[in-house]
């Protein structure tokens, strides 16, 4: 199996928040030669996607193909193999076989419902994508004799959610933090300059609608940063309302804004 270039697509489809990390595609330890199962981990810390992409002591990244923020958005890390279940109990679980999702927590503190809610529909998107049954979901802790994670949560509920998920019976409403969001959100012009200009540009990012040759100059990280709704984002937002079927008035309002915050490629 090469490596896994459709996980920001099939992350997507469970309508959450995606971001690829800039070298997914090509990141691994090699392709990911099977996937026969998908592995829940947490990650025992906070703010540490970083550790997840480039390891740790004694530990090179990639060690997982996928964080999953608190606030449910999902991060796209490696598309190939990572160290995060050796050794395994479970030969359809061994980095070889499996895909790891690192869900951001310290291993101590409640789960947010909106990243519980991510977790279970990311597992069953990656389920349905690679053909495979629920019961081959399993805990860090199932699968290694020595680990804990992902803390607190009932495997076996988890799994019957996945399932429910599956046949299309939802476990809980999808997107409703996109309308309110949307609700609360201004109507952005060319020319205004303010933080909300920001997001704009930050989702249009992480929808993968941002050409690179646009930020190559500057660099990534200062084109985010601007606040400024200069002629050149509104050509972009011209083009994506186009993509969009959206009225291409260069105008964020609430149906561009749904857009952005829902949009795939």
């Amino acid at each position: 199996m090469p490596y896994l270039t459709q996980l920001a697509k099939v992350a997507r489809r469970t309508g959450c928040p995606v971001t690829e990390v800039s070298g997914w595609k090509t990141r691994g330890h090699g392709p990911q030669p099977e996937v026969d199962g998908v592995v829940c981990h947490h990650t025992a810390g906070w703010n540490d996607m970083h550790v997840v992409r480039d390891g740790r002591p004694g530990l090179d990244g990639p060690l997982s193909h996928i964080w999953l923020r608190r606030d449910g958005r999902i991060f796209i890390v490696a598309a190939g193999r990572c160290w995060h279940n050796a050794p395994s109990l479970s030969l359809g679980h061994t980095n070889s076989r499996s895909i790891g999702i690192e869900a951001e927590n310290d291993g101590r503190t409640a789960w947010p419902k909106v990243q519980l809610d991510a977790y279970k529909r990311l597992c069953a998107e990656l389920c349905r994508e690679f053909g495979l049954p629920v019961s081959t979901v399993k805990g860090h802790k199932e699968v290694n004799s020595s680990k804990p994670d992902p803390h607190s949560i009932n495997m076996t509920s988890f799994r019957k959610d996945v399932a429910a998920l599956l046949k299309g019976e939802p476990a809980a409403p999808a997107l409703t933090w996109t309308e309110k969001l949307v609700k609360d959100l201004p109507v952005l012009r060319p020319k205004d300059d303010n933080y909300d200009v920001k997001t704009a540009r930050s989702a249009l990012f992480a929808r993968g609608y941002l050409p690179e040759a646009v930020y190559a100059t500057v660099g990534l990280q200062a084109w985010l940063e601007r606040t400024k709704y200069d002629d050149e984002f509104a050509g972009l937002i011209k083009g994506f309302q186009k993509l969009k079927k959206l009225d291409a008035d260069c105008l964020i309002g609430p149906d561009t804004w749904r857009a952005l915050l829902t949009a795939s490629r």
